[in-house]
């Protein structure tokens, strides 16, 4: 029974990949680096946030978390607004999206809790072109996505070419061959997407940072504790037990 139940465990992962999980890239950002969040955040204004809103973020509050002045927000991230204490909003209509892109433009205050950080970061590098879509681009991780590729500028253009490979198994890495060259190189390119995945990943849980230094002392409190309680506990129980 024990060896059926390990050869269970080992074959699950296999079944989960064939089922039609996308290939995800792992990324490394880190939190505690004010700079690549405020890269992050410069390309998110920049290239997001004329579409997609961040409507639970509001400017003062990411001014304080990732090491700028509201003066520094003001004058290089806030385009859509006027005051710092306003939210991440966007003036865009969800009746002319859905007229431009065919859908609901999505809120991406939580997306990176919903999708995950691999996701986003995998997403973000595999558009490709197919001219069988609206807007010329398709992508190997959301396969017929109604967005354009607005990074185009900074990462080029490129093909597909392993379609057929994807179709059979669906959780092989896409392959793709350069068309035109951005601003920026592979690793370059890379590295930003690495950085706008770390901002949103911020934008989702601003307080992960002090969740998690205070989930530290709440440790070191409960270890402290049960070194008292557990002596009190075998003397007020030294009679029963």
């Amino acid at each position: 029974m024990k060896k059926t139940i390990l050869a269970i465990l080992m074959v699950l992962p296999t079944l989960a990949s064939a089922a039609g999980g996308a290939h995800l890239d792992k990324v490394d950002y880190d939190l505690h680096n004010k700079e690549s969040l405020q890269h992050g955040a410069k390309l998110f204004v920049n290239y997001c946030l004329s579409c997609h809103s961040a409507a639970y973020q509001r400017y003062n509050r990411m001014a304080e978390d990732i090491g700028l002045t509201e003066a520094q927000v003001k004058s290089n991230l806030m385009f859509a607004a006027e005051k710092t204490g306003e939210t991440m909003t966007v003036a865009l209509q969800t009746e002319d999206a859905k007229t431009m892109f065919g859908t609901k433009v999505p809120d991406l205050s939580v997306i990176a809790r919903a999708r995950g950080a691999d996701w986003l970061y995998t997403y973000l590098r595999t558009f490709h072109t197919d001219e069988s879509r609206p807007f010329g681009v398709n992508n190997a991780t959301f396969k017929d996505v109604g967005m354009p590729h607005v990074l185009w500028e900074l990462e080029g253009m490129k093909k597909l070419i392993n379609a057929d490979e994807l179709q059979k198994h669906p959780g092989a890495a896409p392959k793709f061959e350069k068309i035109s060259d951005g601003k920026m190189s592979a690793v370059e390119y890379d590295n930003a997407m690495r950085d706008l995945t770390a901002f949103l990943v911020y934008v989702g849980e601003p307080a992960k940072l002090v969740r998690y230094e205070l989930g530290v002392w709440v440790i070191f409190f409960l270890v402290i504790l049960f070194l008292v309680a557990y002596p009190m506990k075998k003397e007020f129980w030294k009679d029963i037990h």
